[in-house]
């Protein structure tokens, strides 16, 4: 039987400390939540593997570096609400769930949606929910939030989700132009959204964060 406590052990050491994560609550989060739950069965021995991690069509998990490097970024702290799109199965619900007061995912297919909330469920994550709806539009219907956590890769954020944001609240996502990206960070100040780079990395893109395509003559 794989011993995945060991093989999370070995992800935090050789995937997440080298990468000049130092928040110890997002350390001791993914050093805790386990992985392999919220996957699909046949993708368990991948769990931990550094990579982009497909776990339903069109949906990944991010790779482990890339997700501890975002929230060690977007610095989620006790007491805050979070909006978490693109949530696939829940493990970045889950690890969220360890750092925030209460965790909103959103994903746009419903079985899938189903599905995480009975993984966290199953888990005893009980500061979290799952809702169906378009990624895009966030959760208007749950108020606002301190923290939006985009999991994957976007060209633009309408403003449309923004405006979903505490003031003084931050959002994380992967921009991508073509096959590279950089994860930024958002601020909203005085009702205005500034984003920041904070490193490289690469997510494939999600539905509704597209860059309208102009006219070609």
């Amino acid at each position: 039987m794989a011993d995945y406590a060991q093989r999370r052990v070995m992800m935090v050491d050789t995937q997440v400390r080298p990468a000049d994560v130092t928040k110890f609550p997002v350390i001791a989060a993914m050093l805790h939540v386990p992985r392999e739950a919220y996957v699909p069965p046949d993708r368990r021995e991948a769990a931990y593997v550094g990579e982009n991690l497909p776990v339903a069509p069109g949906r990944v998990m991010l790779d482990p570096r890339t997700l501890a490097k975002l929230l060690d970024a977007i610095d989620v702290r006790p007491g805050e609400s979070v909006l978490d799109l693109g949530c696939g199965l829940g493990y970045s619900t889950a690890v969220l769930a360890r750092l925030a007061e209460a965790v909103v995912g959103v994903e746009e297919d419903e079985a899938l949606a189903a599905e995480a909330q009975r993984i966290l469920s199953a888990q005893g994550v009980d500061n979290a929910a799952v809702t169906v709806g378009p990624l895009a539009a966030g959760a208007a219907r749950c108020g606002s939030f301190d923290v939006i956590v985009i999991e994957g890769g976007v060209e633009t954020v309408p403003e449309s989700l923004t405006c979903q944001l505490k003031e003084g609240g931050r959002i994380g996502a992967v921009f991508m132009q073509g096959p590279l990206g950089t994860a930024r960070i958002g601020r909203m100040i005085d009702g205005r959204v500034n984003w920041r780079d904070a490193f490289n990395a690469a997510a494939p893109l999600l539905p509704g964060f597209q860059r309208e395509k102009g006219f070609v003559l």
